[in-house]
């Protein structure tokens, strides 16, 4: 048995196809096949039903497989401790990005980033929570930021910061001449809010303690763009909430409409998060510290009560 073949397993189970887990593994397919036959026949059993369309793990190669991930990831953590004892900072990292954090975040840290670790090949990726968790789990993303807490028990976070919400009333709005509002100051039933699936509209949620808000008899809004809704509300539409880090590169003249929230101040936490096997920790540890370096100068909230970004109750920090 060999970690190879393992690798092969693995890779034929995800793709649960053997031509196209050869071509992700970079082999031809006879030798994929060859080798999990040679393990098959070593551990005398099917790990693989080829009779069935597309291909299934037997009962005993779905617990075989499970093993194998786990050995696999061991074998990756020698890789790792080794990597770290020469203080070589090099090769893939996979990294997944939620969209209403991406746009802000990554320009401020990336290429300090890569000046820093040039050897390092970051691969981004942007993805909603639900799928950052799921390629987590499935070793297809070594970290991600993301707002937190998500409660996933094989999951680890740090926090980076905290990102307070901010409010946007258009010209004329009963608030406008307010320097800050609180969250009575909320017209739940006109908030334009991004589409489902994101965590930022359940955090909105969270803080209006209303899941059910009523829809607009007039349109329905399926939009993934915070700059959208901006414009739907100087159309006078309704209003909506914005995350700290966006409105910095607002013009001054859309800056006019904002209004920051009394202290405790409604935010998100933002943290890095990775598979509790801290795997290419010294990378996580690498992105953490470049991250905070550049944060820290541009948010400076301590005062502020943490909003859930699942739908539930909020607590306080």
């Amino acid at each position: 048995m060999t970690i190879t073949q393992l690798y092969y397993v693995l890779a034929v189970a995800e793709h649960k196809n053997f031509t196209l887990a050869a071509e992700k593994c970079f082999v031809t397919q006879p030798t994929l096949s060859m080798q999990i036959q040679k393990l098959e026949e070593e551990l005398d059993i099917q790990i693989f039903d080829r009779s069935k369309k597309p291909i299934q793990l037997t009962e005993i190669g779905a617990k075989i497989v499970q093993q194998a991930k786990n050995i696999v990831n061991e074998s990756d953590r020698i890789k790792d401790i080794v990597d770290q004892q020469k203080g070589y900072f090099g090769g893939e990292f996979k990294i997944g990005i939620i969209p209403t954090i991406m746009p802000t975040l990554l320009p401020m840290f990336l290429n300090n980033f890569i000046k820093k670790y040039p050897k390092i090949n970051l691969i981004i990726e942007e993805h909603n929570t639900e799928e950052i968790i799921k390629r987590l789990k499935s070793g297809h993303l070594d970290a991600a930021i993301a707002a937190t807490p998500l409660e996933e028990e094989s999951i680890k976070e740090i926090v980076l910061y905290y990102e307070p919400f901010v409010g946007y009333f258009p010209e004329n709005h009963k608030n406008t001449g307010k320097e800050e509002i609180d969250i009575d100051d909320l017209d739940v039933e006109n908030i334009l809010l991004l589409q489902d699936g994101h965590c930022f509209r359940d955090g909105i949620l969270n803080l209006c303690k209303n899941a059910n808000l009523k829809r607009d008899s007039h349109f329905q809004l399926e939009s993934g763009s915070f700059e959208t809704l901006i414009k739907l509300a100087d159309e006078g539409l309704g209003i909506t909430l914005l995350p700290y880090l966006h409105t910095l590169d607002l013009s001054e003249k859309t800056k006019l409409n904002l209004r920051h929230f009394k202290e405790p101040r409604p935010a998100r936490e933002v943290s890095l998060i990775f598979p509790k096997n801290e795997l290419k920790i010294h990378i996580i540890d690498a992105l953490r510290s470049t991250i905070s370096g550049v944060v820290k100068g541009a948010i400076a909230f301590h005062n502020v009560q943490i909003i859930s970004p699942l739908l539930k109750n909020k607590r306080s920090t």
